[in-house]
């Protein structure tokens, strides 16, 4: 069996992450093959396809959101996905398990829970949103008219996790504001839930954008459990590797994996990136040290990373002040100067789409450790 060193899977990842060399694909096509882009945030993803697409233009994804083509909600571990509109309608049923799983252990909601009809209140709460959009909390109003010994909050969480309600426009429109305010997926795209959707579609598709991976890094990407025997009935179909650790890597036989040496040029990650988040094992794209210092920044709070030689060897954010935008590199290391031209250059352009009518800096700080 191959084995694959860290660095030729972090170059495999890149590559199928477009993260190698920009591509020229659509918006539309860069988020199917991603199957995704993680969006709690609202902007992050336009910072995601800047980094990998030839040419994107915030508007370009803007205009998949107000016609439909793609849409936001709760997808794999739990969290907003951006995702085109054919995939919601895939993905939803196939991650239901783990949403179901959230309405019994969740500690701020379960225990207020415990005793309701969910079936009863996902109808009920289907049928107010077929009557118009709602925020959380007109929906939780709404539901608590019915449930009044239960909480809005703990009502409105409990119909996003037992129905997919997309999050529609002006929501997360480049250059436009709005808090969530929810649909039916079925109502919003007139279409139904895949009916006929397959984990091992699901599994295929991780690893196109994700792999060559093992069954516990499909698991943390998808939030999903008991994929071994899915993956099992797959074997015929797949390539087998080895990790240096010697676990077993599986791939799609045809997917790219570029040599360990292949150069990667730096890259800007966007906050949540799912880059970071959808493998058990990171040490593809950073060190134990740069994942400690990347998700202990602040709880709940993802920063975006730098990628020098395809690993993760700081962050940046963008300052906005009395006209001027100022992009911050904190780097865990010391970084070359080529590496540091190369960051200054793509990261002018990067606020040229960020804060295009302002003054715009580039600076570097070092990160103590």
């Amino acid at each position: 069996m191959q084995v694959l060193s860290t660095r030729a899977l972090n170059r495999a990842l890149l590559a199928r992450q477009f993260l190698l060399r920009r591509v020229k694909v659509s918006p539309l096509a860069a988020v199917h093959h991603l199957v995704g882009l993680q969006a709690q945030a609202p902007f992050p993803p336009y910072f995601g396809l800047w980094s990998r697409l030839h040419g994107f233009a915030p508007d370009d994804l803007g205009r998949l959101l107000l016609d439909r083509s793609a849409v936001r909600l709760a997808l794999m571990r739990g969290t907003v996905h951006l995702v085109t509109a054919s995939d919601s309608l895939f993905l939803r049923p196939l991650v239901q398990p783990l949403l179901d799983r959230d309405l019994r252990t969740n500690t701020t909601h379960a225990g207020a829970l415990k005793d309701l009809d969910l079936g009863r209140l996902a109808k009920e709460a289907r049928a107010i949103l077929a009557e118009r959009a709602c925020t959380g909390a007109e929906l939780g109003k709404a539901l608590a008219t019915r449930w009044p010994e239960s909480t809005p909050a703990a009502l409105a969480h409990a119909a996003r996790g037992l129905l997919p309600l997309v999050q529609i426009p002006p929501r997360a429109v480049w250059g436009r504001s709005g808090q969530p305010v929810y649909a039916t997926a079925e109502e919003w795209l007139g279409r139904p839930l895949d009916a006929e959707a397959s984990a091992e579609e699901l599994v295929r598709r991780y690893l196109a954008a994700f792999g060559p991976a093992t069954v516990n890094d499909v698991q943390a990407w998808s939030g999903l459990t008991r994929l071994n025997e899915v993956v099992d009935r797959m074997r015929p179909t797949l390539a087998i590797f080895a990790t240096e650790a010697g676990q077993e890597l599986f791939d799609l036989p045809d997917a790219p994996r570029p040599a360990a040496d292949t150069p990667a040029p730096p890259r800007f990650i966007a906050e949540f990136d799912n880059l970071l988040l959808s493998h058990a094992d990171r040490t593809r794209v950073m060190s134990e040290d740069s994942r400690k210092r990347v998700f202990g920044v602040r709880n709940g709070v993802f920063p975006g990373t730098v990628l020098v030689n395809g690993f993760v060897r700081g962050t940046w954010k963008i300052a906005n002040q009395r006209g001027s935008a100022t992009l911050t590199v904190e780097a865990f290391d010391r970084i070359s100067k080529k590496d540091t031209d190369a960051l200054e250059t793509s990261g002018r352009r990067l606020l040229q789409v960020a804060s295009p009518d302002t003054t715009h800096e580039v600076r570097f700080n070092a990160v103590s450790g």
